[in-house]
């Protein structure tokens, strides 16, 4: 017989429960709370978790271990000795400055050079006035987040999408609706059905988030007819477009395109960085937007950090000013360039068949899509073990999709440190495969790799990296 609640104190909230068992009352007590102040935290909390890059920092930093992993930028290319004069300056020149707390909207000076780098992607309309300079464009996009959406209101974005804005998202209780891309990135007829798809249920659309340029993960780039598709459909359904840039300037094959704010200087929001371009150590970030948003923009930052930091301010403009940064991004570009094609080269050449990756023109990324059957997830344990590491799809969707999927940063690891990686890592998927075909639980079929076509035949390209589970042999 189960036991029953006995006595005064039963449901009392007393220390412990009286229960009676037979004749010999007890009481058991409650388990010590681990979190005392569990009950206080506010709603928006509930489901916070570590990500996916942030839980792999204290494996990456082994010096035994090759990290594909973080994008990390590859700092030590920039004339060090010339930045940190220039810093040294600032500070004793200009210490009553740069020292000192600023403005909320950020350094004049350093808004009117923005507009200059901004002008290099076709956006040549942007006033220093719209601007709103911020710790990093990760502030930048909890901003936005803050000033327009409320709990339970949607937001679409790329599936996959950045790490980093799902946890913006999620704090802000909003639910996301991810829109399917291939490798000509987000697909108009896809936003469009997601759109009738809300409105049919009655969903409040906030915006679209989309990251156009060398997407982080999926290291694929936004079309040009996409481009005007997608600037069409947010003036058919009143779309509101949040365009996240931070790897626009870094492309290997072609000038910038023409940014999304270019072609609609009222629909789109521009999130900007210089942490890409110059140092992820400074933290200097920025937003364009419509004047009218960029007041409840600098109220948010007042209330959130006061101002953003003047030192770093300072310093971004001084180097835009004082060094030849356009000719630095150009390194930056052949260095990541070299980078990204040890890792294309590898992968052809090492992966098992089966396996199928993006080829990107910029940025940091590979997006590989793992044979069918395995999960990258999962896997992830016997990848460190082997000294490997990779970021698993699962940590780019909100709806738990992805782990068939991993991303693989090329940026930071030098070529042959690159080569390194993919052999092991290339090493662990076929244990995985063998592993599987021992308990015949996965068919690989005959989806082959990009880079490795057959005689007579061009190379393939990934179906899609949100919404392919398809083979060339017609199974789903």
């Amino acid at each position: 017989m189960a036991p029953t609640p006995s006595g005064p104190s039963a449901g009392s909230g007393q220390s412990g429960t009286h229960l009676t068992h037979g004749a010999h009352p007890h009481v058991v007590p409650r388990h010590p709370r681990l979190d005392p102040l569990a009950d206080r935290y506010a709603a928006r909390t509930h489901g916070m978790k570590t990500s996916e890059i942030r839980a792999l920092f204290s494996v990456v930093s082994r010096p035994e271990v090759v990290s594909l992993a973080g994008g990390m930028p590859a700092v030590t290319a920039l004339p060090l000795d010339a930045v940190g004069s220039m810093i040294g300056e600032l500070v004793s020149g200009m210490g009553a400055q740069t020292l000192q707390y600023g403005s909320g909207q950020g350094d004049p000076r350093l808004r009117e050079r923005i507009c200059d780098v901004m002008a290099l992607e076709g956006i040549t309309d942007a006033s220093p006035s719209e601007v709103v300079v911020t710790v990093g464009s990760q502030q930048g996009l909890d901003l936005v987040t803050r000033v327009f959406v409320d709990p339970g209101d949607v937001i679409l974005a790329e599936g996959p999408s950045y790490v980093g804005a799902l946890g913006v998202f999620q704090a802000a209780q909003a639910r996301v609706r991810h829109v399917a891309m291939d490798d000509h990135g987000l697909i108009p007829e896809a936003l469009e059905e997601a759109l009738a798809d809300c409105r049919a249920n009655g969903d409040r659309v906030k915006f679209l988030y989309t990251v156009p340029n060398f997407h982080n993960p999926a290291g694929v780039t936004l079309s040009e007819p996409r481009r005007e598709a997608i600037i069409a459909l947010a003036e058919k359904h009143d779309l509101l477009i949040i365009e996240d840039n931070p790897y626009g300037l870094l492309g290997f094959e072609h000038e910038p395109l023409r940014a999304l704010r270019a072609r609609n200087n009222q629909r789109v929001i521009y999130l900007g960085s210089f942490s890409k371009t110059f140092s992820p150590g400074l933290r200097v970030g920025w937003v364009l937007a419509p004047l009218a948003v960029r007041e409840k923009l600098v109220l948010a930052t007042e209330a959130q950090v006061l101002c953003p930091p003047s030192l770093t301010q300072y310093a971004v403009a001084r180097y835009l000013d004082t060094q030849p940064w356009r000719e630095q991004i150009k390194l930056f570009t052949e260095l990541y360039r070299e980078r990204r094609d040890a890792a294309l080269e590898s992968l052809a050449a090492l992966m098992p068949a089966g396996t199928a990756w993006t080829r990107p023109e910029g940025g940091f990324y590979v997006w590989l899509k793992l044979p069918h059957g395995l999960d990258a997830k999962l896997m992830q344990p016997r990848a460190v073990n082997s000294l490997v590491a990779y970021v698993p799809g699962i940590g780019f969707f909100a709806d738990g999709n992805g782990r068939e999927y991993m991303r693989l940063s090329y940026c930071f690891p030098e070529p042959d440190q690159i080569r390194e990686g993919v052999r092991r890592l290339a090493r662990v998927i076929e244990a995985e495969l063998e592993l599987h075909s021992t308990f015949d639980a996965v068919d690989t079929g005959t989806f082959r790799a990009i880079g490795r076509p057959g005689a007579g035949h061009e190379a393939e390209t990934i179906v899609g990296p949100a919404n392919s589970d398809r083979y060339e042999d017609g199974r789903e």
